[in-house]
C-alpha cells in the first residue's frame, strides 16, 4: 500500500480530496483504500500526461476539420466541376486519411492511460496484467465445455491473472474468427474471415472437482431444444426470474441446486451489466468455473475528451474487478453450504 506519511508536522497524511471520496464511494468492502491510492499514486501520473492529452485532442480536432474540408471540397469538384468520379474518390480518401493521421496521438495516449490506470490497481490486489499476452491456453478449456465455438484465427489482449481467497483465476479478452469460403458468379473461390466470438473469458480454478458438469446459458428460445450436451439434463432454478432468462443443463441435479443460488445468478447478471456484455455462458466442470461474455472491451480508460485524472475512470475499473471477486465469493459460499467440511 501507499506510504501515507505527510511532510506536514506530526506526519499525518494529506486529507483525501472530497471529490475523489465521493466519486469512489459505495464500492464493496476491501476497496476502501482506493481513494487514497488514487490521490497519492494514480492521479499524479495521470496529471503528468494531461498536457499531452490536450495537445493530442487539439491535433485531432484540427485534422478532423482539415480532413473533412479536403474531402467535401474534393468530392464537389470531382463530381460537379471536373466530372471525374475518380477524383472525388481520391479526395475522400485523402481527407479521411488526414483525419485518421491526426487522431493517432489520441489512440496512442489512450493505450498508455490504460496502463497507468490498470497496472497500479492490479498491483494492489497482487494480480498480474499483460496487455498483449499472445495465445491464452485456457481458451481450449472454454472450447472443450462448449462455451466458445470452433475458430481458425485468434487474438488476445488484457490478461489478468491472480489469486483470491485461494482461488486462481484469469480474465482475458479474445477475438475468434472462422475462415469461410464462397464461390462468386465466375466460379472463383473467395475467402473471408467471420468473427464467431469477441468478448471476455474467465477461468476460476477451485482446486477440488465438482461432482458433475453444469452449463448455464442465456435463454435461447427455440434453440433450447438442443440441450446442453451428452448426458446433461435440464435443471430448474430456485428463482422464477432467473428461470425465465437462463437455461441450465447438468449431470448432477443436486449439485446444480447448491451451486446456482439466487445470489450467484444475480452476480452473473450483474457481471453482464458491469462488463457491458451479453450472451453470458458459464460451465462448472472438473473444479473449474469457466465464463464467457460477448461484448465490448474491458479495462479501457474511457474518453480522451475529458481530464485524465477524472476518478470515474478508476471507479469503472474497480467495478470490473469487484464483479469478478463477487463470483468467486459466491461460489465458495455455495460449496461450503453443500459440504460444510470441505475447503472450496
Amino acid at each position: 500500500m501507499t506510504d501515507q506519511t505527510s511532510d506536514l508536522p506530526g506526519g499525518e497524511p494529506d486529507p483525501v480530496d472530497p471529490d475523489i471520496t465521493k466519486a469512489l464511494s459505495g464500492l464493496p468492502d476491501g476497496f476502501g483504500d482506493f481513494a487514497r491510492i488514487f490521490q497519492d499514486e494514480i492521479r499524479p501520473a495521470l496529471q503528468a500526461r494531461e498536457g499531452d492529452r490536450l495537445a493530442a485532442i487539439a491535433k485531432a480536432r484540427e485534422a478532423r476539420h482539415v480532413g473533412g474540408g479536403i474531402g467535401i471540397v474534393g468530392v464537389l469538384i470531382g463530381l460537379f466541376v471536373a466530372k471525374l468520379p475518380i477524383l472525388a474518390i481520391v479526395a475522400a480518401m485523402v481527407g479521411f486519411g488526414y483525419a485518421w493521421w491526426g487522431a493517432r496521438d489520441v489512440t496512442k495516449l489512450g493505450k498508455e492511460a490504460k496502463t497507468l490506470l490498470v497496472a497500479p490497481i492490479a498491483r494492489q490486489f497482487e494480480l498480474s496484467f499483460n496487455e498483449a499476452p499472445g495465445q491464452v491456453a485456457s481458451i481450449y478449456r472454454h472450447h472443450d465445455v462448449g462455451i466458445v465455438p470452433d475458430w481458425d484465427r485468434d487474438s488476445y489482449e488484457d490478461l489478468i491473472t491472480g489469486t483470491r481467497k485461494g482461488v486462481d483465476f484469469e480474465l482475458f479478452e479474445a477475438h475468434l474468427e472462422e475462415r469461410r469460403h464462397s464461390i462468386d458468379s465466375k466460379g472463383r473461390t473467395q475467402t473471408r474471415w467471420v468473427t464467431v466470438f469477441r468478448g471476455q473469458c474467465l477461468r476460476f480454478a477451485f482446486h477440488k472437482s465438482f461432482h458433475g458438469r453444469t452449463l448455464v446459458t442465456r435463454d435461447a428460445g427455440f434453440f433450447n431444444r438442443f440441450g446442453g450436451g451428452k448426458g446433461m439434463q435440464r435443471a430448474m432454478l430456485e428463482d422464477p426470474e432467473f428461470e425465465r432468462i437462463f437455461e441450465v443443463y447438468t449431470t448432477d441435479q443436486v449439485e446444480s441446486r447448491y451451486l446456482l443460488t439466487p445470489d450467484l445468478m444475480q452476480n452473473l447478471v450483474d457481471m453482464e451489466k458491469t462488463f457491458h456484455g451479453g450472451k453470458l455462458k458459464c460451465c462448472f466442470d472438473d473444479g473449474e468455473l469457466l465464463i464467457t461474455l460477448q461484448g465490448s472491451d474491458l479495462f479501457e480508460p474511457g474518453s480522451m475528451f475529458k481530464r485524465l485524472d477524472d476518478p470515474e475512470r478508476v471507479r469503472e475499473l474497480l467495478s470490473d474487478f469487484a464483479a469478478v471477486f463477487n463470483i468467486i465469493d459466491a461460489v465458495m459460499a455455495n460449496r461450503r453450504a453443500q459440504d460444510p467440511g470441505r475447503d472450496a
